[in-house]
């Protein structure tokens, strides 16, 4: 899966980078909901509470904070992943249907074309005698 997801990430491919805008585009919404309210928590509890986003350096009287660029960074590598899992299985799906189209086309042998198939099977064999 992390060969899959690092080929997905660089390979440059335009038609897999429009996906992934549109898709993004059309998900922002749900996307942006599951790491606010489900993702971020979570690895809260797993750093036990730390929030990223409190975290900042004061020098002087500027404060630099770190934490919200820590925290943007995490949101866009969880929003790449998911955005990621959703194309992979829509191509799954879609090799899948091809798969299936594929043995279809296998599966319409005529009866014609079987007996073809026959006499020249059995054309070959007299030929190497």
């Amino acid at each position: 899966m992390w060969k899959d997801f690092k080929e997905f990430a660089f390979k440059g491919n335009v038609m897999d980078l429009a996906i992934a805008v549109v898709i993004g585009a059309a998900f922002s919404g749900i996307v942006t909901s599951l790491v606010e309210n489900i993702i971020t928590p979570f690895v809260g509890v797993l750093m036990n509470g730390v929030d990223f986003s409190n975290l900042k350096y004061t020098f002087g009287d500027a404060e630099i904070l770190y934490g919200s660029f820590i925290q943007s960074i995490i949101d866009f590598f969880i929003v790449a992943f998911s955005i990621f899992l959703f194309v992979r299985l829509v191509m799954k799906l879609k090799r899948k249907k091809e798969e299936e189209v594929i043995e279809e086309e296998v599966e319409k042998v005529t009866v014609q074309e079987e007996l073809l198939m026959e006499i020249r099977d059995l054309l070959r064999e007299q030929n190497k005698k």
